[in-house]
């Protein structure tokens, strides 16, 4: 069975007064959430203090960003070395990331490299943008995403890789894929293309998240479908009731499947 993930994606959002505040909130209702793994990305400034907050509690803690480099001249940059030891993931290669900062395939699997080699899991983004979608191009180039970020990646390194199918035009839009749509993508492009690098096994393992205007209205919908195993979850997050919320109907609905 693939656990289901509930990533929340804080996004340039909350201080770090306001993520004690959050954390706060939500760590006595979660502690008897089972089955889902419940993961906060946050920014840089708040990792540390929520690392210690988290610390004896079934939450997890993620950075929004990493480098591929241990050291350097690389000003304003967050290497490995420096979340290995307060942060369980990652996430790379998100949209806004590959279009305002000039992210491509080839930075996001050095990225992925960097935070294997240090015992990171890496939360790994994929998606069209609406024209490719009303062209008919989602297949095709979302599968190139995939195969382009696990180039050179292991059936054994696979297992500290997440997948997140994010379709652009939903993220932040208030816009949703449906849940048969958003199951379809993930079951017959992002699975589809996991089992033709590794085969069948690591393809039925590889937990494959939804992203994209993920909310409290229509979480249970998609986690009934059966090829998304959680989301990965953007202003739904922000609020502890929602966040909290997100998590028990991802471990329930996955739970009694």
């Amino acid at each position: 069975m693939r656990i289901p993930i509930m990533a929340g994606n804080w996004k340039m959002y909350k201080t770090i007064a306001e993520a004690m505040a959050f954390a706060e909130a939500v760590k006595e209702p979660l502690a008897s959430v089972d089955g889902v793994e419940k993961v906060i990305c946050a920014s840089f400034v708040s990792l540390a203090p929520l690392a210690e907050a988290f610390r004896g509690t079934s939450l997890k803690l993620g950075s929004q960003n990493i480098y591929w480099e241990e050291q350097g001249a690389f000003t304003g940059e967050v290497s490995p070395l420096m979340l290995k030891d307060i942060c369980d993931m990652v996430i790379i290669g998100h949209s806004e990331r590959r279009q305002y900062f000039g992210e491509t395939d080839e930075t996001v699997n050095k990225k992925i490299k960097a935070a294997l080699a240090h015992g990171l899991v890496s939360i790994v983004c994929v998606g069209e943008s609406l024209e490719q979608n009303q062209a008919g191009e989602t297949e095709q180039f979302v599968g190139k995403q995939v195969r382009a970020a696990l180039d050179g990646i292991t059936a054994e390194q696979m297992g500290s890789i997440v997948i997140a199918y994010e379709p652009i035009w939903a993220i932040g839009t208030g816009l949703a894929a449906t849940a048969d749509d958003a199951n379809r993508i993930i079951g017959q492009v992002v699975r589809a293309a996991v089992k033709d690098l590794y085969g069948s096994d690591v393809a039925e393992q590889t937990r494959i998240l939804y992203g994209g205007s993920v909310n409290t209205r229509n979480v249970e919908e998609l986690m009934q479908q059966p090829d998304i195993d959680g989301g990965l979850v953007g202003g739904a997050s922000l609020k502890p009731d929602d966040y909290i919320m997100l998590a028990k109907v991802a471990a329930g609905v996955k739970g009694a499947a």
